[in-house]
């Protein structure tokens, strides 16, 4: 039986622009606009592009024990979560393995929300409310916390790129910039969806405003009622005209965030132990790295190595790439099975020159030099690999050269200081 997509509100203006539209997390969204994902993924690194994330989901958390059923629930220690700023971190089940990733978002003691992927915010939702009864018998009283699905209840957008704020300050109500980007660091966050938001549009719309994204440059995410993420989109869109900004779909966003070694979840992290990967900072390590600040869901079987597997990001040669899944096998030097491909995408901005990567943002650029591209993504191996080892990854007849790498693209912009790009 054929299943219905879900749509959001942007759907009519994305195939109405020439969007290539497919399935993704069962909504009904963009890959690429007649641009292509070269000149989308390329805009993002130079200048800015926007995205629609309306698929993701959100879920509120709320009462006195909401630190405490997070504390639980979540992969980060938020003792030190300050209001205002946000965190990413993973979901686990008993076993250890990711139900989804998310960032968590802390408006005060007692309120928080959480943002995940599309379609998860039931499951998320429930996994926290299932888990009420463990909090009360490790507080031995009944817990006050309120989990609430706003799924396909918030609109989101994002904005992406050095120029993001230069369009932004366009649209917004020019009283709440004269102090909005005045100190605002990497994972923080300003207004919400309530009236007394002290971040706003010019017609007065509130909305919450993170400096966050998933392409490792500057921007932002921007969430927003439902009934006004339409008219948003189309002012960002003719406010960024003299900075070439454009829409990007999917296929840029894949390509960005594997350029920035970033995880895309139920693909590079799902269903086995969330270790040994490039993303452990998301664990509560003690100093020494034999146990955890903090007990939460998952985490015993990951005090237990037994059975885990590797995750290493890679680089090819050249901007070819092979299929990734279960088909697409990892090879040692000796021709060995040992693993599987997770991602293979190809960052359009950067480039080899004499051994070395270069983006084409770069400071130091090599004259004539020329970004053609290169492929890179992250395998799921079961051994541990060196930086520098050499690899070769095999989908049927296609094979491709690469190595395993701490970083892919250089110089991404994201954590800069605020004050570079006003």
């Amino acid at each position: 039986m054929e299943t219905t997509l879900k749509t959001t509100l942007l759907n009519s203006w994305h195939r109405s622009n020439g969007a290539n539209m497919a399935n993704f997390g069962g909504f009904d969204m963009p890959l690429w606009y007649e641009t292509g994902v070269k000149l989308e993924h390329l805009a993002v690194v130079e200048s800015a592009g926007i995205f629609d994330t309306s698929h993701m989901a959100c879920v509120m958390v709320t009462g006195k024990d909401a630190f405490n059923l997070l504390q639980l629930c979540h992969t980060r220690d938020l003792t030190n979560l300050q209001d205002g700023r946000c965190v990413y971190g993973a979901v686990l089940n008993e076993n250890g393995h990711v139900i989804d990733d998310a960032i968590v978002y802390k408006f005060d003691e007692t309120n928080y929300m959480v943002c995940v992927n599309a379609g998860m915010g039931g499951a998320v939702a429930s996994h926290f409310q299932n888990n009420k009864s463990t909090l009360n018998a490790a507080l031995d009283r009944p817990v006050e916390v309120t989990v609430t699905d706003l799924s396909e209840k918030v609109a989101k957008m994002d904005i992406q790129g050095k120029n993001s704020i230069k369009i932004l300050k366009k649209v917004l109500d020019p009283d709440c910039v004269k102090t909005l980007f005045d100190k605002m660091p990497y994972f923080s966050f300003k207004g919400n969806l309530n009236s007394d938001s002290n971040v706003r549009l010019k017609n007065g719309t509130p909305l919450l405003l993170s400096r966050s994204g998933y392409t490792g440059e500057f921007g932002f995410e921007i969430f927003i009622s439902p009934d006004a993420i339409v008219e948003l989109w189309q002012d960002i869109l003719e406010a960024g005209k003299e900075y070439n900004l454009i829409a990007c779909g999917l296929g840029a966003r894949d390509s960005l965030r594997a350029g920035s070694v970033l995880p895309l979840s139920h693909q590079d992290i799902g269903g086995w132990k969330f270790l040994n990967t490039p993303w452990d900072f998301a664990l509560p390590y003690n100093a020494d790295k034999s146990g955890f600040t903090k007990t939460f869901v998952g985490c015993n079987a990951l005090l237990n190595p037994e059975n885990s597997k590797y995750t290493y990001p890679f680089v090819g040669q050249d901007l070819r790439k092979i299929g990734a899944g279960a088909d697409s096998q990892v090879l040692d030097s000796s021709g060995n099975q040992i693993g599987i491909v997770l991602t293979c995408a190809t960052d359009m901005a950067i480039g080899w020159h004499d051994g070395k990567i270069y983006s084409i943002v770069s400071s130091n650029l090599p004259e004539g030099f020329k970004a053609k591209g290169i492929s890179c993504g992250f395998v799921l191996v079961d051994q541990k690999l060196e930086v520098g080892t050499k690899l070769v990854l095999q989908e049927k007849n296609r094979k491709i050269s690469v190595t395993v790498v701490n970083d892919v693209r250089p110089d991404r912009t994201a954590r800069l200081k605020i004050s570079t790009f006003l």
